[in-house]
């Protein structure tokens, strides 16, 4: 039943006392509020005290002298007591419910601001579906937790103050009622364990369901393509089956407290009453302290009570919290290291001028995974090079490494001169502009997607740079010219249409890196001109970094790069390494010959001739 659900490799398990501390932290700051609160309880406690001294001193008033003048004023106070009590539980679940629901509020930012700061290698391991649930599903558990627990902490004082008084009753029926009282915490202890073992399981199925949906949905129109629905249908319902099995499994477990506590709340009830008649017949006690234990035995049994029953939920809140903390601490697989600079230390920030150099670098993703091996390239400032070869070349990991996405495990990265680890990331990744091979535009329009990167340029600004590419023609394509929304992740436009809103983002951006990992979805010839064009006013003021699959693209470069199993097998330009007729003449032959206008010519005179 468990399989499949085992946790993230930056899961951990956390000490109860670790995580009581972590919540207070969170709750540190709202001091006032925590005292408004304390002053709300402070008025509950008490008017639940009163309440139960008011009915006992009521019943031996009745027994002994009774009148209506009597049960009127006892009435009345009652009345009062209660009217008093619920204002200050309104009052208590107000401030309780905006407390909560700041704290929450503060530790959904932090944990998504941990997931932003989390390097690519971290997204590449875990899918976002989990990541997401942790963000969502587990704070909310929190938040509905917290209010339990500060129903529960009010009941409790009303309990302490409670025992205080009736020690001056009598002492030996208030041992007799501490000596009960333990046994529902007991049992709910007990279950502590096994409700914490399963409720985490529990959590991980249902991080299992978001997952299978956010892939599902992601992925429908590849689905739609293929027809295959009912695979993904088949594939969400064996999860979601799984998920129902997990869960009730957890409710089967968390649903034998109840039974437990009733069978000992009744036998607590059972010697309480025994106890307090044999001490009435001996005259020890009165009748209204009598019924005062045993009213005190049921306020005293629904906190302790609760907290049994709430175990399981507050459990919950405890799964909830690991998760979260866990995702909030996994360490970075990418660690800058400062350095002295000025008389004290710190990360490095420059303006790039775009010279990279990998001395002797070794990566691998992991330890079966090695991609590259003793590798070095020296890449000029304004140069362009474009990177080419089969598949595990290693051509994306070069992309990867300069921009800091991934750790390597020997050698060196310089940039200006500078140990890529000695950056720092947010000033360094600001000047670079990435292309990746299927560009990512948000669901908005295409201008507020060109001014991404500089969200104070105005519409003037980049329709002029938009204008830059083709003339602006591809811009009379679009329904509303910038004013196009694109959808969710661009799919209004076509594969042509977003790389020239991503190619368009990074001439605004005008960084001094430029990296493109191209597309190889063909596209018709006038949008190709377009991209080339785009693309040659970047290069013209960048340092460049392309993985080709355009034989456009390739020639344009002033260096290529031959790659093959991680290391470099040839570099030259075109012409060059098709005369040596090495490794890029045969890649040229693969990949890029159909694309040249001779092999074009050949294949029409061919099917001209019917040759």
């Amino acid at each position: 039943m468990f399989a499949g659900l085992a946790a993230e490799r930056y899961d951990r398990q956390y000490a109860d006392r670790e995580l009581v501390r972590r919540l207070a932290a969170y709750f540190a700051p709202h001091r006032r509020r925590l005292i408004a609160l304390g002053v709300a309880l402070v008025v509950i406690t008490t008017t639940g005290l009163l309440m139960p001294l008011l009915l006992s001193r009521g019943l031996d008033q009745v027994v002994h002298a009774p009148t209506r003048r009597s049960a009127l004023l006892l009435s009345a106070a009652l009345l009062a007591l209660m009217v008093l009590n619920w204002v200050g539980s309104r009052a208590r679940r107000r401030m309780v419910a905006r407390l909560v629901a700041d704290v929450v509020g503060q530790m959904r930012l932090d944990a998504f601001n941990a997931t932003l700061r989390h390097d690519l290698a971290f997204f590449d391991e875990f899918q976002s579906g989990k990541v997401i649930a942790r963000i969502t599903n587990d704070t909310q558990e929190l938040s509905q937790v917290a209010a339990l627990i500060t129903e529960l902490f009010s009941q409790l004082l009303v309990v302490v103050a409670l025992v205080i008084v009736l020690f001056t009753i009598s002492v030996p029926l208030t041992l007799v009622l501490l000596a009960i009282a333990p046994l529902a915490p007991l049992a709910g202890w007990g279950l502590r364990q096994l409700a914490r073992r399963v409720t985490r399981v529990g959590f991980r199925a249902i991080a299992e369901v978001n997952a299978a949906i956010q892939e599902a949905v992601a992925g429908i129109r590849v689905a739609k393509n293929f027809r295959q629905e009912r695979a993904i249908y088949a594939r969400f319902s064996a999860i979601n089956q799984r998920s129902y099995a997990v869960n009730l499994r957890r409710g089967f477990v968390l649903a034998n407290v109840f039974p437990v506590l009733n069978t000992l709340s009744g036998f607590g009830t059972a010697l309480m009453t025994y106890a307090g008649a044999l001490a009435v017949f001996n005259g020890n006690v009165s009748l209204g302290a009598w019924y005062l234990f045993i009213l005190s035995l049921e306020q005293l049994w629904f906190p302790l009570t609760n907290i049994a029953s709430f175990w399981s939920q507050i459990q919950n809140a405890l799964a909830a919290c690991e998760r979260i903390f866990a995702l909030i601490d996994a360490p970075a697989n990418v660690h800058q290291q400062p350095v002295a600079q000025n008389g004290r230390r710190g990360l490095v920030q420059i303006r790039l001028k775009g010279e990279i150099c990998f001395e002797r670098v070794r990566f691998r993703y992991n330890a079966q995974q090695q991609v590259l091996d003793d590798f070095s390239l020296h890449i000029r400032p304004g140069e362009s090079i474009a990177l080419v070869g089969h598949t595990g070349a290693g051509k994306s990991s070069i992309i990867k490494l300069v921009m800091r996405f991934y750790e390597f495990q020997a050698g060196r990265i310089l940039v200006d001169g500078h140990d890529i680890r000695t950056l720092d990331l947010e000033h360094y990744r600001r000047q670079i502009g990435l292309v990746s091979q299927v560009p990512f535009l948000f669901n908005d329009t295409v201008l507020n997607n060109i001014r991404y990167a500089r969200p104070e340029l105005s519409e003037a600004e980049v329709a002029r740079i938009a204008e830059r590419i083709g003339d602006g023609e591809w811009l009379a394509s679009l329904p509303n010219g910038l004013h196009t929304v694109v959808g969710e992740r661009g799919q209004r436009l076509s594969m042509g249409q977003r790389q020239l809103v991503a190619l368009a983002r990074v001439l605004a951006q005008q960084p001094a890196i430029f990296i493109l990992d191209e597309a190889t979805a063909s596209v018709d010839p006038f949008t190709e001109r377009q991209i080339q064009a785009a693309l040659n006013l970047i290069l013209a003021k960048s340092t460049a970094i392309l993985i080709a699959h355009r034989l456009s693209t390739v020639q344009a470069a002033d260096r290529i790069i031959v790659l093959e199993r991680g290391r470099i097998v040839e570099e030259g330009n075109h012409e060059a390494l098709m005369a040596r007729g090495g490794h890029y003449a045969q890649l040229y032959d693969a990949y890029f010959r159909h694309q040249s206008a001779d092999f074009n010519a050949e294949v029409f005179r061919r099917m001209k001739t019917g040759a």
